[in-house]
């Protein structure tokens, strides 16, 4: 049996060779959807370890994007199971971006990916979106959920700012918003009037699948 909680700190370490040998053990012993879901929690944690180094300064933004790399690279070797689940799921329609003045989207990137891998349509329109463009977004696609991304302080007038686009072109009422990223917070979900927030791309993940298991 293999200890999948290695997985983590490979990561964190951003050791590719041994994340990749990792993963090939991992497929070679015949892994169900649940191992696969377990290995990219275990993966996020990882990517948890390397946001924490980045707080402390011992890593930097290279390297930040360097683990969304060695992620990806994690997700298109367990894609063939997590295929067989999402082909099934058909769990919604996602509207994703990072909003007007920011340009990260590291945090957006791996939601999207994860997301993607449980089932979810996502349509990510980027970074640096200003209002208008999710709104338009939203009245092509008529998500059910979308997904506002920002790194800086800034970004908490620019989510608040679409929210309220949202709302005046009245196509708030059927949707589930979601905020993410480091200046996010209770009080912030509660002044941008979102419906939820999230620092961690599995925990969000985890809210969407909520909000569409309710809609059943």
């Amino acid at each position: 049996m293999i200890d999948i909680s290695k997985l983590s700190q490979v990561m964190g370490d951003l050791d590719d060779d041994a994340v990749i040998q990792f993963v090939e053990d991992f497929m070679k012993s015949n892994p169900t959807p649940e191992d696969a879901d377990q290995l990219m929690t275990a993966a996020q944690e990882g990517m948890a370890i390397v946001g924490d180094r980045f707080e402390r300064g011992d890593y930097f933004v290279g390297d930040l994007i360097y683990a969304g790399e060695i992620l990806a690279d994690v997700i298109d070797m367990i894609r063939p199971i997590l295929s067989e689940v999402s082909q099934e799921l058909n769990r919604g329609k996602i509207v994703l971006g990072t909003v007007k003045g920011d340009l990260h989207d590291i945090g957006k990137n791996i939601f999207r990916i994860m997301a993607e891998a449980e089932g979810f349509e996502v349509h990510d329109i980027g970074i640096d979106q200003p209002v208008e463009a999710f709104v338009e977004k939203v009245k092509e696609i008529q998500p059910d959920i979308v997904g506002l991304s920002g790194v800086l302080t800034l970004a908490l007038d620019a989510m608040r700012l679409t929210v309220d686009g949202l709302k005046e072109a009245g196509l708030r009422d059927d949707l589930k918003i979601i905020i993410g990223g480091n200046p996010v917070s209770k009080d912030a979900n509660d002044q941008i009037g979102s419906d939820a927030f999230t620092t961690n791309a599995a925990h969000g993940l985890n809210i969407c699948k909520e909000w569409m298991e309710e809609k059943k």
